[in-house]
């Protein structure tokens, strides 16, 4: 297990240190900062000033070095458009979207899993065919039109939901929440909704082919023939050995939601990373785009990481196959 740990710790750091020298390379290539910074009518010494006050004039492998030392620290600089640290952007923007990832995760699951187990039990029921027939938009619609219809239909034809913004949020220390106040889940309710939608279609669709599956093979017929009741044989043995598969897909679907809640930021317009990296890129910001790759790999590995320690202890086939390795 601890060869396993430190296996897999030494492969995240390679990937980070990947998405550090991509990173990196943004200031490089992508824009000049010191003209973004300076402007147009600077004098060469200004520039050279600047340059040097930056690190700009060291050769590539130190400014590297630099800039990998500052970033395990959280500073990635200054925002070119708003002048302020990127590590104080990121800090006040993270919450929201690490709500509205929160919220729309929880419903893909509490609400996939039992929807991918019923229409497997149940293939030939009306409710399994309209499920599945459902679950075709989750697929089909772009995450933009879904928005957008969910608004158009709760927000501007019904007037239930609110169309925009965050609503009110409370101060916990630096976290600011919206979990806390009554406008502030009405306002989440559409966002999380289309973000999860997806997702949610992914795991049903995931669960009900698994549960299928697991339910042709020998060791369930042999439950049956034990003379288990069906309620034994499905979650008992049929769901355990289903859900194996789907914590990879769910954990990995976990980091694409605050990866991917930059379109859903941007059409409810959600003040959370994804909106602020919207707006980095129209600009040229290239500090707050470094700044939003890293956090968002970082996000990856140690989502992928937690999967694979949960798929180490929930799957008993790779604990006797790695003992068996070891002798």
């Amino acid at each position: 297990m601890l060869a396993f740990i430190v296996r897999r710790l030494l492969q995240a750091i390679l990937v980070m240190l990947t998405v550090a020298l991509i990173a990196f390379l943004l200031f490089q290539y992508v824009g000049d900062p010191v003209s973004q910074m300076l402007g147009q009518d600077a004098t060469p010494e200004d520039r050279a000033r600047l340059r040097t006050d930056l690190g700009l004039d060291q050769p590539f492998y130190v400014q590297f070095v630099h800039f990998v030392g500052n970033a395990i620290q959280g500073d990635f600089g200054i925002s070119l458009r708003q002048g302020r640290a990127v590590s104080t952007l990121i800090r006040e923007r993270l919450p929201a979207t690490l709500e509205l990832a929160f919220a729309a995760a929880i419903i893909a699951i509490v609400v996939g899993i039992p929807m991918g187990v019923y229409t497997a039990l149940r293939r030939d029921s009306w409710l399994s065919h309209l499920l599945l027939a459902v679950s075709l938009i989750g697929i089909s619609l772009p995450t933009f039109l879904i928005g957008i219809l969910l608004i158009l239909v709760f927000a501007v034809m019904l007037g239930w939901l609110p169309s925009y913004g965050r609503g009110d949020t409370v101060l916990l220390g630096w976290w600011s929440t919206g979990f806390l106040t009554t406008t502030g889940w009405k306002h989440l309710i559409l966002p999380a909704i289309t973000l999860c939608l997806f997702q949610l279609t992914l795991i049903m669709r995931l669960v009900r082919s698994e549960m299928m599956e697991v339910l042709r093979t020998d060791y369930i017929k042999f439950a049956r023939a034990r003379g288990l009741t069906d309620r034994a044989v499905h979650f008992g043995h049929a769901l355990k050995n289903t859900l194996v598969p789907v914590i990879t897909i769910t954990g990995l679907q976990l980091g694409g939601i605050i990866a991917f809640a930059i379109v859903t930021e941007t059409v409810f317009q959600w003040p959370g990373m994804g909106l602020l990296f919207i707006q980095s890129v129209q600009f040229a910001d290239i500090p707050v785009m470094a700044a939003y790759l890293c956090l968002i790999a970082l996000v990856f590995v140690l989502i992928n990481l937690i999967v694979d320690l949960l798929y180490f202890a929930v799957d008993p086939r790779l604990r006797i196959d790695r003992a068996v390795a070891a002798h």
